[in-house]
């Protein structure tokens, strides 16, 4: 038989960085799989003789990694696969950039007050720049030319009398409330510790089936890479070992 495309794999999460159970888990799919590969392999010994070749061969430790690229980001995968903390919903945390400029204003108190989209709240400043991209100084209070000073409880921005009518840009970082939103603050916990799942992974091709379910992971890597020109696909990197019941890989073939 022959298999052709990425196919489809799910996680189903077994127990969190803690180690506790997950008894009523929410299978997640990597969305929008671009390839995903699983490798088998195992250490051998040779037994030889006087010979040139071994008289026997015997199988000494066995490994199993592989890799996924995955375009659709979804929180519950990631954390399910790699965190396995607690999370936040409804809670999304962003940076605004600016693409326009900002004008300082003409009369004192030359300040301006920063309106976050989505009705979110102003966290903290990512910086100002001239509209020659040259870093506003950010000071205490009383700023003088070329300098700011940034009130991060009302996201107010105030800016020299010299400066008044200058175009600057304002970046900062807000939260805001949006229902699909996941977030999380990921603990610094000892060592061992590591979320675990199983993983199925289907390829159909004219009729033909492959199906692998590997009964226990932990998630060895991801890797998220920004291009300029071209969608971010994350590398999920994991390894299979023995679940309680000794099971490591349950596969079936049409042929």
């Amino acid at each position: 038989m022959f298999q052709f495309g990425s196919g489809t794999a799910f996680a189903t999460p077994q127990s969190d960085a803690y180690g506790n159970a997950i008894t009523n888990p929410t299978v997640t799919e990597f969305g929008i799989l671009q390839n995903i590969s699983i490798d088998f392999g195992f250490d051998v010994k040779e037994l030889f003789g006087r010979q040139q070749f071994p008289v026997d061969i015997a199988r000494g430790k066995g490994k199993i990694t592989g890799k996924a690229s995955s375009a659709r980001l979804n929180g519950t995968l990631l954390n399910n696969v790699l965190f396995g903390q607690a999370v936040t919903a409804g809670t999304l945390t962003a940076v605004s950039t600016a693409n326009t400029p900002t004008t300082v204003p003409a009369s004192t108190p030359f300040t301006t007050v920063i309106t976050p989209p989505n009705a979110g709240v102003f966290k903290a400043g990512m910086g100002v720049t001239d509209a020659f991209g040259v870093p506003l100084t950010r000071v205490a209070s009383a700023p003088s030319a070329g300098q700011f000073s940034l009130d991060e409880s009302t996201g107010t921005h105030t800016f020299a009398s010299t400066d008044s009518g200058k175009s600057v840009f304002i970046n900062y970082q807000y939260t805001a409330t949006v229902t699909s939103a996941k977030q999380s603050v990921v603990q610094n916990l000892d060592m061992g510790n590591a979320p675990t799942f199983s993983l199925t992974v289907h390829t159909q091709y004219k009729g033909k089936i492959l199906s692998l379910t590997l009964h226990r992971c932990v998630s060895s890597k991801i890797s998220l890479a920004s291009k300029q020109d071209d969608y971010t696909i994350p590398d999920f990197e994991f390894q299979a070992f023995a679940d309680d019941l000794g099971r490591v890989v349950t596969w079936s073939i049409s042929e």
